[in-house]
């Protein structure tokens, strides 16, 4: 056994953004075990106040470069909620497709580029090139193929410009919606297929741990819950998206510039794996088949399973972009007016749920449809406090092994959740005296 140990990782790596790993083992007894978020506040709340409704989307997209269609989605939700707007069938269709596109996206790029490098022993994603060319070629493929889909809907891949409040300032066509299909059906899910199986071939090397916790998600009866839905718990049941705050509690801590979550119990999770512990029977039947080929059922308290869990939503993601696809290909591609907002004073909540976990958007306007009040909730910061304590859980587990793999394990756990770790970091607001 390692009875002293002292690990401090400063910038966990394969992340987006700045986090430390400190652990400090004296005489066999854990005395430290931090998980310390040190990026500078982001302020994004404070810089729409003012700002015009029409403007407010395309600014708070900016507050994440991988999840930017959610942010818009999310923004553009709570606006619409605040001022009783109804989007047409069509543009649902179209941003539930365009979800997709950031979904298959996301989790490609995590589970192949970030996560598969730990376990295939590797320090990154060039060095198991040589050993696995296929499966990279797979994965910038099905990347290719996810980017355009976001390219064709949304207008560019990253920070969206045709989604907006009210609808779509551009369509795709016919012709264009049957290219993308085809290219879904002939190469993304055959891909996916083998993508199931290079991860059923490194599932065993998953670690064996175990800690529960609650998750939250997004939750329906008739779908597997991305655009909206209810806020639900696998410990507290549901609720509105409107009562928000009594579930997420937001607080501080010292050594984190994120701020944490909590609701009925120490900690929460959100994400892939929540989700799915929450939906998994409406998953669509290949992602379903995917889930029992790799071993996940409901509910898994692994939280190194969230790989596992997004290559599943992966493979749903392609089938529900098929489905949406066809539900446009049926009725027909209108051109449909985006009609201004009727301003009032008025407040609105949007949540959808972005790859790493549900998103949450709150807004408050004046009656000149300006922002006057806003408050963002991001996945990665709902995720900190169940980060922390995993790796005190885990630590005490692992502790006859070697530091360096200790090291190890801690740095997969804290990828394992696959943090945005700048986009948690958000406004605190500090009283003076």
């Amino acid at each position: 056994m390692s009875t002293n140990m002292n690990i401090n990782v400063h910038y966990v790596t394969r992340v987006e953004g700045h986090g430390n790993i400190v652990v400090d083992v004296k005489d066999g007894k854990v005395e430290k075990c931090i998980w310390e978020v040190i990026e500078a506040p982001r302020f994004f709340e404070g810089f729409i106040r003012g700002v015009h409704y029409k403007d407010v989307s395309e600014i708070v997209s900016r507050i994440c470069g991988i999840c930017s269609i959610g942010h818009t989605t999310a923004s553009i939700r709570a606006t619409e909620d605040a001022f009783g707007y109804k989007p047409t069938e069509q543009t649902l269709t179209l941003r539930k497709l365009l979800l997709d596109g950031e979904t298959l996206q996301s989790h490609i790029l995590h589970t192949y580029f970030l996560a598969a490098p730990d376990f295939l022993g590797a320090k990154s994603v060039f060095a198991i090139i040589p050993t696995h060319l296929e499966a990279a070629k797979m994965a910038l493929r099905l990347k290719r193929i996810a980017n355009d889909l976001c390219d064709l809907i949304g207008g560019r891949t990253i920070h969206p410009i045709r989604e907006v409040v009210g609808g779509f300032t551009k369509l795709p066509t016919e012709k264009e919606l049957r290219e993308l299909k085809k290219t879904l059906e002939t190469e993304a899910l055959p891909l996916m297929d083998k993508t199931v199986d290079v991860f059923a071939s490194l599932a065993p090397k998953i670690p064996n741990f175990v800690r529960e916790t609650e998750f939250l998600g997004l939750v329906r009866d008739d779908e597997y819950a991305f655009y909206d839905g209810e806020l639900g718990s696998t410990d507290a049941g549901r609720t509105d998206v409107h009562n928000y705050k009594s579930w997420t509690n937001e607080y501080v801590v010292p050594h984190s510039s994120a701020k944490w979550t909590k609701n009925k119990r120490e900690s929460l999770a959100v994400g892939a794996l929540a989700r799915f512990n929450l939906n998994a029977k409406l998953l669509h039947p290949k992602a379903k088949a995917a889930a029992e080929k790799l071993g996940l059922k409901p509910i898994n308290y692994n939280p190194f399973m969230n790989n596992i869990a997004q290559v599943v939503e992966a493979v749903h993601a392609v089938e529900d972009a098929l489905i949406q696809i066809d539900k446009l290909l049926s009725k027909g591609i209108k051109d449909e007016k985006v009609d201004p907002m009727p301003l009032k004073e008025c407040r609105g909540v949007g949540a959808v749920e972005v790859p790493r976990g549900i998103l949450i958007h709150d807004y408050t306007y004046d009656k000149t449809g300006h922002i006057v009040q806003a408050n963002c909730i991001i996945p990665t910061n709902q995720n900190c406090a169940n980060i922390e304590y995993d790796m005190k859980k885990l630590v005490p587990e692992i502790m006859d092994k070697p530091q360096d793999e200790v090291q190890l394990m801690l740095e997969m756990l804290v990828r394992s959740y696959d943090p945005c770790i700048s986009c948690s970091v958000h406004l605190v607001k500090v009283n003076f005296k």
